[in-house]
């Protein structure tokens, strides 16, 4: 139970008394608490209010799961300000297109890896039909029947449509029955339209990912949901986009998690410099936490945070480390400088000397593998 005594006696900011007491009382934090939240200095007493709530969901429990990426091709009719991954000419020495053979090889190596998952996004090829696609899936599921396949952000499927003149639910509809689990939840960006002016003038609007999302899940599909932060965007932006994606939440249910994503500075046209701080990092995901109170799982990426913020976090609003991973290519493109992979050994021991206790997941949290205890302090 939190103690509101001890909260306000350690509390520095008296700004944020009245949201100490709104999520002791279990309310709806506004639009209002959430810019007050990401403008307090009290950063301490912010990951004890998001800790809360993350235990109150999820206990000690921090999960994590044996997975990998495969990226099919980096060539893209789109051009991304931010993106370092994609190649517009397919001609570039950088461009590179998958095989179906070399794509079934890194499921391959996954599933003889333990993987439970494989996590498929890449560019929008613009010689690639919707067939293309639909063969990705359907030639992984016929050689790995019990491999979870999660595929296509909401631009993917909105671009699958155009080429295929199908439906937003008929595009689904063909993927799902060709092997699809669920998808992911990039491309969500920042939703306010001045910045994705700037960030990424050629991509589909919230409004239309949100429509991805929500006919997905209607049709039995869930999705992970995201936020990229740390660019041209303001405290602002990334409240009203959280508040969207919980609208959208209410009214279906179907997001599993929601994941902060760091802004990646490196190789693009973006003129924004510096990596996010470690104080960023943490009140993003402790905000997340208290702002999205009808997502169970909020995911501390350490692929773009790195592993040790990613720790700390699992004590300031998160439950998730994301996985293995395998072979990450995206955020590196961009400059990352966490590893490409992630060893299973090495996640347990990062969330137990959190103090939590690691749960080997599947894609959808509905199988929970391995369970744990932490690490009892010296």
């Amino acid at each position: 139970m939190l103690d509101i005594d001890r909260v306000l006696s350690l509390a520095t900011d008296k700004q944020i008394f009245p949201i100490i007491d709104k999520v002791l009382q279990g309310e709806r934090l506004t639009f209002e608490d959430g810019v007050k939240l990401f403008k307090t200095n009290d950063i301490l007493t912010l990951g004890y209010l998001a800790n809360y709530i993350t235990e109150k969901k999820n206990g000690k429990f921090a999960y994590f799961v044996i997975n990998r990426q495969i990226n099919p091709t980096n060539v893209c009719v789109l051009d991304c300000k931010f993106c370092a991954f994609a190649q517009m000419d397919k001609n570039d020495p950088k461009a590179y297109e998958m095989s179906y053979d070399q794509i079934l090889e890194k499921a391959k190596y996954a599933v003889e890896n333990g993987a439970t998952e494989v996590h498929i996004v890449g560019g929008l090829h613009p010689d690639w039909d919707f067939q293309t696609y639909l063969n990705i899936v359907s030639i992984i599921k016929k050689n790995f029947p019990n491999l979870h396949i999660k595929a296509f952000t909401a631009v993917e499927i909105d671009y699958f449509s155009q080429i295929s003149g199908l439906s937003y639910e008929e595009v689904l509809i063909r993927l799902k029955e060709a092997g699809l689990g669920s998808l992911p939840g990039g491309g969500a960006e920042i939703f306010s339209p001045n910045v994705r002016r700037i960030i990424a003038p050629k991509k589909i609007g919230y409004k239309k990912y949100l429509e991805i999302h929500k006919t997905a899940h209607k049709l039995g599909l869930h999705s992970t949901t995201t936020m990229l932060y740390g660019h041209v965007e303001t405290y602002e932006d990334r409240v009203d986009h959280m508040l969207k994606i919980r609208e959208a939440q209410d009214e279906t249910g179907g997001f599993t998690c929601f994941i902060p994503l760091a802004y990646q500075p490196e190789n693009n046209d973006l003129p924004v410099y510096d990596f996010t701080t470690g104080i960023d990092d943490l009140k993003t995901i402790a905000v997340s936490r208290l702002m999205l109170d009808n997502i169970d799982h909020i995911k501390a990426y350490w692929v773009m945070i790195g592993e040790k913020t990613a720790q700390v976090a699992l004590n300031f609003g998160a439950d998730d480390m994301d996985g293995t991973v395998m072979e990450e290519k995206i955020a590196h493109f961009a400059g990352a400088k966490s590893p490409t992979q992630q060893q299973k050994e090495k996640l347990i021991r990062l969330i137990k000397e959190a103090g939590k206790i690691p749960v080997e997941r599947d894609t959808l949290y509905l199988s929970l593998i391995h369970i744990s205890e932490p690490t009892r302090p010296y």
